[in-house]
């Protein structure tokens, strides 16, 4: 089917932040900014779960319990992630790279779902990984398919208030067309505080 014209270009960002964030954390190379491919590792596990500042929230394992301000551990499997009912506290805690990767593809795939699966997902179904490698694959899956899952949508899909019955923001009073809006922005937002992780982490170990 032909994409909406006022979708191609939104589609076009998503992809182009979606492909620069994940050459970011697998490498080997990464575009500079200014076209030049400069060489990167993959992220390791303690790049993931670094804490830079006391108090941050994470994912951890649900037997070890909710990190400082957190009452709860989200999330299937061994692992979940630092979160509270609302009201979150104030100030917000600041998220390790773990906490920032897995609340990206935990709205990839609650949202692809809400939007043309079940319906049904919660955050207790989603998976939480503690280690880079599942991390990272479940990122690059999750996006692809949300990213395909654009690419099916017609006019009258993204003029839809409701067509994506997200429960964890404002998606049933909005049409799709600002769902698919707020997603870029939270893959760009999000991305660029990940890269900075990366590059403070290792600017760390150069000092040391």
């Amino acid at each position: 089917m032909t994409t909406p014209p006022r979708l191609a270009p939104l589609l076009e960002q998503f992809e182009f932040a979606r492909e620069r964030l994940l050459n970011r954390l697998t490498g080997p190379l990464v575009d500079s900014g200014n076209g030049t491919e400069v060489p990167v590792g993959p992220l390791t596990d303690a790049e993931l779960l670094w804490e830079p500042v006391p108090g941050c929230w994470s994912v951890r394992r649900h037997r070890d319990g909710p990190g400082p301000r957190a009452t709860l551990l989200v999330g299937a499997g061994a692992w979940g992630r630092d979160t509270t009912p609302p009201p979150h506290p104030e100030p917000a805690p600041f998220t390790t790279i773990a906490w920032r990767l897995n609340h990206l593809t935990e709205m990839f795939t609650l949202r692809t779902d809400h939007t043309a699966g079940s319906r049904s997902l919660n955050r207790d179904d989603f998976r939480c990984q503690g280690e880079a490698a599942p991390a990272l694959a479940d990122l690059a899956r999750s996006s692809a398919a949300w990213h395909a899952m654009l690419g099916t949508l017609d006019d009258a899909a993204l003029d839809t208030v409701g067509y994506c019955t997200y429960p964890h923001g404002g998606d049933p009073e909005l049409p799709l067309l600002d769902v698919v809006w707020w997603m870029n922005q939270e893959l760009l937002h999000h991305g660029a505080e990940i890269a900075l992780l990366r590059d403070l982490h290792r600017a760390r170990g150069e000092a040391g």
